[in-house]
């Protein structure tokens, strides 16, 4: 008979029932069985053979999934595009570049011929002065016109433009700098491999033709002179060139006027203009370009009314109003010096003067 719960007619074939379900846990399905290290060996290889009862099976050989498969494929893809834009990345690692040349410099200063005219009023001087028609500031260094070239975008261009304008700015109109005081604003636009060149300036200043800091930029010394008028008067033109597949070149030449008193003399005391022309080389890689920064590769400086009798590679001393140039000329030349620059001077100009 069948139990209380079970149908009249017996459990049917196939349904599960309590006698089922006590060996449920030790029936094995049948990819448990072919993963199985032991095989029983048949009837008839046990009599044939005279095998064991049982062989042991080698171990299976699986291969890698799908999935670990395209991701080993993703992973290898990845590495050679990476080895790939590091070889022909536009922007190449500024260890494979050529060396930056050191900036070389002429500071050459112009003596008038009698003594420096002056007025209390700075725009009568500049009215009355070849300046006349100069614009005020950065107005009076307009960019030219920028196109591509064969290995440079427009923008690559106009980068080269307006770091070198932003170098002639610094280093010519900003009156921290003029002062002599600051200097890190012109610093932070150079070629890091400059940098010991334009440091070793300012720490030991010296004209031989590489390390005079007024080379670099404009400074007057504070104890001498000062600013009568902030409104300094520019003007000049820029060009650029590509030099090589790999370099821009900017060639920029500008006329500064300062107007200038003498230092703790007042604003009544009469002020004199200061003339300092610049010819300045910038050159440009992809990693300037990139950065924002300048090789600073020449620099011509004529700058007047100064006396020749004394040293201007680190500040500038001008003669200002009445005052006459010393007696003397530039200091010596030692031909034999290893890296000495010949001493020049030069003679300003009287149409160059105010005519008061």
């Amino acid at each position: 008979m069948g139990g209380p719960g079970d149908p009249p007619e017996g459990t049917p074939d196939g349904a599960p029932n309590g006698a089922d379900d006590e060996y449920r846990s030790v029936v094995f399905d049948e990819s448990f069985v072919r993963a199985a290290r032991l095989q029983e060996s048949s009837a008839q290889e046990r009599i044939g053979d005279h095998a064991p009862a049982v062989r042991r099976l080698p171990p299976l050989r699986r291969g890698l999934s799908r999935q670990a498969l395209i991701l080993v494929v993703l992973i290898a893809v990845a590495f050679g595009t990476a080895i790939y834009m590091g070889v022909r990345h536009p922007y190449q690692s500024s260890q494979a570049r050529p060396p930056v040349a050191p900036l070389r410099m002429t500071v050459i200063p112009l003596a008038p011929q009698g003594r420096v005219p002056g007025a209390t009023d700075p725009e009568q001087l500049y009215a009355n002065s070849p300046a006349a028609q100069f614009r005020t500031g950065a107005e009076g260094i307009p960019l030219p016109a920028a196109r591509r070239t064969a290995n440079f975008s427009d923008g690559q261009v106009i980068t080269a433009l307006t770091t070198a304008k932003d170098y002639i700015v610094r280093s010519s109109l900003y009156p921290e700098v003029l002062t002599g005081g600051e200097i890190r604003a012109v610093r932070v636009l150079l070629d890091p491999d400059q940098l010991d060149q334009f440091d070793r300036s300012f720490r030991m200043p010296t004209g031989d033709g590489r390390h005079a800091p007024t080379g670099w930029l404009v400074r007057f010394d504070p104890g001498h002179a000062v600013l009568a008028d902030r409104e300094i008067r520019v003007q000049g033109t820029m060009s650029v060139i590509e030099a090589d597949s790999a370099t821009l070149e900017v060639t920029a030449d500008h006329t500064f006027v300062y107007a200038l008193r003498p230092a703790g003399a007042g604003a009544r005391a009469e002020a004199s203009l200061f003339t300092v022309r610049r010819e300045l080389l910038f050159r440009f890689d992809r990693d300037d370009l990139r950065l924002h920064q300048a090789q600073l590769v020449s620099s011509q400086v004529q700058a007047g009314p100064l006396s020749c009798a004394e040293d201007h590679a680190d500040r500038l001393r001008p003669l200002l109003a009445g005052q006459t140039p010393k007696a003397g000329g530039p200091a010596g030349t030692d031909p034999y010096a290893s890296y000495g620059a010949t001493a020049l001077c030069g003679t300003l100009a009287d149409s160059a003067q105010p005519k008061m």
